[in-house]
């Protein structure tokens, strides 16, 4: 096995019966769980294009996968020094002229040559956005794809970025959890009223609404204070590195703290042993951490026109039918 901590009493990794210890004590919670998958990067390298689009999100609804996750940047900022959180030197994937469509477009674009497939944004740059507008653009988009959107939402790490759209760096997290707020009220109701420090109207209708009522807002990052913020005000965490059990568990008690109900989050993760010699043992060890949904990164897929749905395919044969 290629995992340290894998259940050997597990059933089949698609249809998990877990029980995990509360990390406040000896309390079992039990959760039945079928275990998703996703595709992150997705509008990312080969698949920028139309075609490219087409390509993996019909192969990716074909092959079983559940969801597509996409990456933002509005901009490329020649020469920056912050620190990439994800790479270990530091540096983004890429370089400036490399195509980075925007989220909710490249996702729109998938959406009309899809049905099932759940539309994911893996990470949006909240705090970049204007609340109001963006609120129509994304239940515009829920709308129109029947429910599958999924917002996931983080504070960002490109200082630069920041600075060229004259944004100020300080104060994001403030930000981005008060644009969250403002967009839920008015996917909520009409006639809305907003005083915050960042965000003031009276009296505005946005329209379409989602058909839900809301779009599941997924907190992004991987600091102790991320798995906080999405366990006090988040639908779904997705951490994209970390220990996956901790995190988990630390959004887990910030919902009860907060009077909410730990189960009904929505976790998202990764498992660096899904790349080796035993991908199915590193599915059911995700499992045991709480997560009900893993991320493949894009690049599995990559190669000639065609050849994802292969790729895919085969993925799912090996790892999601196991």
């Amino acid at each position: 096995m290629c995992c340290s901590r894998v259940s050997t009493a597990l059933s089949p990794l698609t249809d998990l019966r877990l029980s995990r210890a509360d990390a406040r004590g000896d309390d079992i919670v039990e959760q039945d769980a079928r275990m998703k998958f996703g595709i992150a990067f997705a509008n990312t390298m080969t698949f920028t294009s139309g075609a490219g689009a087409i390509e993996l999100a019909r192969a990716a609804e074909g092959a079983g996968f559940e969801s597509l996750w996409t990456v933002e940047h509005i901009v490329y900022p020649e020469g920056y020094e912050s620190t990439y959180p994800y790479a270990p030197n530091g540096k983004m994937p890429g370089s400036g002229d490399s195509p980075i469509p925007d989220p909710l477009i490249w996702l729109a674009y998938a959406a009309a040559h899809t049905t099932t497939l759940k539309l994911a944004t893996g990470i949006s740059l909240l705090p970049e956005r204007h609340p109001v507008m963006y609120a129509k653009e994304v239940a515009t988009l829920d709308s129109m794809s029947g429910g599958r959107l999924m917002l996931g939402i983080g504070i960002g790490w490109l200082r630069e970025e920041f600075e060229a759209l004259d944004i100020p760096w300080e104060g994001r997290t403030r930000r981005t959890e008060e644009y969250a707020d403002v967009m839920r009220e008015l996917w909520k109701t009409d006639g809305v009223s907003y005083d915050g420090e960042f965000i003031n109207f009276e009296n505005l209708s946005s329209n379409p609404k989602p058909p839900s009522g809301s779009v599941p807002i997924h907190i992004g990052g991987h600091s102790e204070a991320a798995a906080k913020r999405a366990g006090r005000m988040g639908d779904g965490f997705f951490p994209a590195k970390g220990n996956m059990a901790e995190l988990m568990d630390i959004a887990r008690q910030a919902a009860a703290d907060a009077g909410r109900d730990p189960a009904a989050l929505d976790m998202t993760g990764v498992h660096p042993g899904i790349f080796g010699d035993d991908p199915a043992a590193a599915v059911e060890e995700a499992a045991t951490w709480g997560i009900h949904r893993l991320v493949i990164p894009a690049f599995m897929f990559i190669g000639a026109p065609g050849e994802a749905a292969d790729k895919m395919a085969g993925f799912a044969s090996k790892v999601m039918a196991a």
